[in-house]
Parts: structure tokens; C-alpha cells; sequence
């Protein structure tokens, strides 16, 4: 009988991982918005991962909503995500990943540098991206993880919020608008530092974004959820009682 993986939302993320687990043999079981996951639990008690590929704005309501039975085999993927936002569930150890591949409607993934996993379940997800010929590959450790969500977080914020001054590309905003880029950094990690509860290692975070940078120059700065972002942040930085003067700036003049 075939192993199972539960995928609780199949947008772009949740789709690519189907695909790859599908190939590698597994049966998927999808949970859509439309269903009830206790019902999709009773009829799949005992699934090898429950992959949570919902969006980050969605991803606490779904947490709780997380069937008892499950609790010790989910796994993430979302952007803007750090430990705190799985520590107040009952998951003592989930599996973890950060995703660095592009998937949009219509387009194959693109990958930009290798995707990180963490967790009881990290090589069965990097697995699943092998068999779609997208690199991932396993951190030892959770402070390692951390790391690698903050990378992310920064690289995606950071340059979502720039461009919407700027436009163009990572690599033209690297290599015109640095000093104006490195404000912005700047701004993101005071906020990503108090959400993470650690001192970050600031110059360490700035090589591995310009090693995203490198992975793919043309990437377009400025997505569509770029506003929201910006909006997120603000309301971040106002409630740890932080300046980030280059932020305040862009949102004013997005007004």
C-alpha cells in the first residue's frame, strides 16, 4: 500500500511538492479551504507528513485548527516565518523549510539557490524537490534553521519593500541603489531581530542574500505582495517601538 502525505493548501508551493511526491510513489491527500481537516484525519489517521503550504497571512488560523493526531508530523513552508510562530502550537519538533524556488501560474519553478530543510521530515521534502530536479538540502540544527528563515525573510522583504521605490531587479538594486538597499536591510533586520528574539549576525545575513542575489540577478524586486509587506513591517516596527526611518520613508510616499 502506498505511503501517504496530507498537503493542506495547493497553490503554486503546495502544488510543486504534490507533484514531487507524487513521482517518489506517495498518494496525496489534499485539504482545501472547503474542507474539514478533523474529517480528512479520521479517514487519514497516520500520514508520513502533513506539509501546511497555506499563505503566511492564513498560517496561524490553520495551526490551530491542526488535528491532535497530526501534531508530531507537520511540516512548513511559508515566507516571513521564524520559530515563535510554531513554538505557541503544540509541535515540539516539526519539519522545516525554506523555499528558494520560484513557482508562478503558468511557469515552471525556478530555482535560485539551494532550499534548506530542517527536521524529522527534511530529506522526505528534499526528496520530493530531487525528483523535480530542485536542489534542497538538510540543516543539522535548529539555530542553523533560524539562520536560514532570517535569510529569507530579509532577502524577501527587504528587496519586496525597495522595490517599490526603485523597481527593476535585485541586481540593479544592488548595484545602483546599495546604499539605499542596505538602509532598508537595515530596517528589516531591527524588526526581524525583536520578532526572533536573537542578535543577528548582520553581516553574515547581508553575503548569504547577495549569494540569493547572484542565484538569480534578474529577479524582479518588487512582487505583488510587496505593499502588504511594507505594511506588516510598519506595523511590526510600531509595535517593538522601532525607528526604521527608511521604511517610514518608502510608505510615505507610497500615500
Amino acid at each position: 500500500m502506498a505511503k501517504t502525505v496530507v498537503i493542506w493548501g495547493l497553490g503554486e508551493m503546495g502544488s510543486v511538492f504534490a507533484r514531487g511526491f507524487l513521482r517518489l510513489g506517495y498518494t496525496v491527500v489534499p485539504i482545501t479551504s472547503s474542507a474539514n481537516p478533523d474529517e480528512v484525519a479520521q479517514t487519514t489517521p497516520d500520514p508520513e507528513l502533513v506539509l501546511i503550504a497555506v499563505g503566511e497571512i492564513t498560517l496561524q488560523s490553520v495551526l490551530k485548527s491542526v488535528p491532535q493526531r497530526w501534531h508530531d508530523r507537520v511540516a512548513l513552508l511559508q515566507n516571513e516565518l521564524l520559530p515563535a510562530d510554531w513554538q505557541q502550537h503544540p509541535f515540539s519538533y516539526p519539519t522545516i523549510i525554506s523555499i528558494w524556488f520560484e513557482k508562478k501560474k503558468g511557469m515552471d519553478s525556478k530555482p535560485l539557490i539551494s532550499s534548506p530543510a530542517w527536521g524529522p521530515k527534511a530529506s522526505l521534502l528534499i526528496g520530493a524537490l530531487a525528483s523535480l530536479a530542485i536542489p534542497a538540502h538538510e540543516v543539522k540544527t535548529l539555530d542553523e534553521m533560524t539562520y536560514e528563515l532570517l535569510r529569507k525573510n530579509v532577502y524577501i522583504i527587504a528587496t519586496n519593500i525597495a522595490g517599490l521605490k526603485t523597481g527593476g531587479t535585485v541586481f540593479e538594486l544592488w548595484s545602483r541603489h546599495e546604499n539605499f538597499a542596505r538602509s532598508v536591510v537595515s530596517d528589516v533586520m531591527d524588526i526581524q531581530q525583536v520578532l526572533a528574539g536573537v542578535e543577528l549576525p548582520r553581516e553574515c545575513l547581508i553575503t548569504g542574500i547577495l549569494e540569493a542575489f547572484d542565484g538569480d540577478p534578474e529577479h524582479s524586486c518588487m512582487g505583488r505582495s510587496a505593499p502588504a509587506r511594507l505594511t506588516r513591517a510598519i506595523t511590526q516596527a510600531d509595535a517593538a517601538g522601532l525607528d526604521v526611518p527608511t521604511l517610514r520613508e518608502i510608505a510615505h510616499g507610497q500615500n
